[in-house]
């Protein structure tokens, strides 16, 4: 959508832009991490609500034509969709950037393709270097399937992201081993701290804060040797590396230290509902409108002006705390990343 010639910028009431569309494919999901989904499971959208790959790339243009640069495909797991590769092709015809979020089991199926479209991109999600811990977290097997996938994906040049959720007693005690995965591999491990959704019995206590990674960082290699890296525009991740190591780390402190002051991202559901923040219990529902030929950038717009300034008005570890504030968002797996 243009105006005089001008795209029209997705700007909220704070000033900032957005041009940056997360974009799930899927709420299904060959994995069931604890973090993310509810042991029980959830209730999925009826099939005939889920965007088809024509609705997909419909919505991408229309994005695209926003003023968006970046898309990111996220699930559940993505690539578990059937017409994944035509949705692949499709994005690739548009002018913007690419990239899939992925646990990485069925990557071997498609990197041929992914290299062929020129998606470099690769957030791989990895909380475990132990086999056992793996079958704990995610309740299911996988764990060789997926450290050989990440070497395939490592060895053929993608830019990768290894996506890792800290949990207190869980898996914190392997913050160093997994630091250690950048001593060799140009990689960038990036620790996610433990964020409150439906289903996933988040509390503080279970939360390893961004102050307590780089504490026990600090105590193992030396302060010293834990150099700052400048933070990328529009960041989510702070950035560190150690010395003479070939890749990096970074933190993602959605909770004690939020970025939503630069914060340029829009999120797109599988059953089509936009949210305006990860956090948000508020969504509009682009597909019906779309199939029922209302005007869905006049609602991109409109969700994208109303915008809270912080974590959905949750501007207070008080507010976080309430489950009455977060207890009506939907379980991550059923958001998208």
């Amino acid at each position: 959508m243009t105006q005089s010639g001008n795209i029209q910028e997705l700007k909220d009431r704070f000033g900032r832009v957005h041009n940056y569309l997360r974009i799930s494919l899927i709420e299904k999901c060959n994995l069931r991490c604890s973090y993310c989904m509810p042991a029980e499971g959830i209730a999925l959208s009826p099939k005939a609500s889920i965007m088809s790959a024509e609705e997909v790339l419909e919505f991408a243009r229309i994005f695209v034509g926003l003023g968006v640069t970046k898309i990111r495909l996220t699930g559940g797991e993505p690539l578990l969709r059937k017409d994944i590769r035509i949705i692949l092709e499709g994005l690739a015809k548009l002018p913007v950037e690419i990239s899939i979020t992925t646990n990485g089991l069925l990557v071997d199926r498609h990197v041929d393709t992914l290299q062929a479209l020129g998606i470099k991109k690769i957030n791989f999600s990895l909380d475990t270097l132990k086999e056992t811990r793996f079958q704990e977290l995610t309740r299911r097997p996988g764990f060789q399937k997926t450290l050989d996938n990440f070497r395939l994906l490592h060895d053929r040049g993608f830019e990768m992201k290894i996506n890792s959720v800290l949990i207190k007693g869980i898996n914190d005690d392997e913050l160093v081993d997994l630091v250690e995965l950048t001593k060799n591999f140009k990689v960038s491990v990036r620790f996610i701290e433990f964020m409150p959704f439906d289903g996933n019995r988040w509390d503080k206590s279970k939360m390893v804060s961004e102050k307590e990674i780089l504490d026990q960082l600090g105590a193992h290699y030396g302060t010293a040797q834990l150099a700052s890296l400048p933070d990328e525009d529009n960041f989510t991740a702070r950035k560190f590396k150690i010395a003479g190591y070939t890749g990096e780390f970074g933190i993602i402190s959605s909770v004690t230290n939020p970025f939503c002051g630069t914060c340029n991202r829009i999120r797109l559901t599988a059953n089509g509902k936009i949210k305006n923040c990860l956090f948000s219990n508020h969504e509009t529902d682009l597909l019906r409108a779309m199939r029922s030929g209302e005007n869905v950038e006049e609602l991109i717009l409109e969700s994208i002006l109303h915008k809270k300034a912080v974590r959905a008005g949750m501007d207070s570890m008080e507010k976080l705390s309430d489950p009455t504030l977060h207890s009506d968002n939907r379980s991550m797996i059923a958001i998208g990343g």
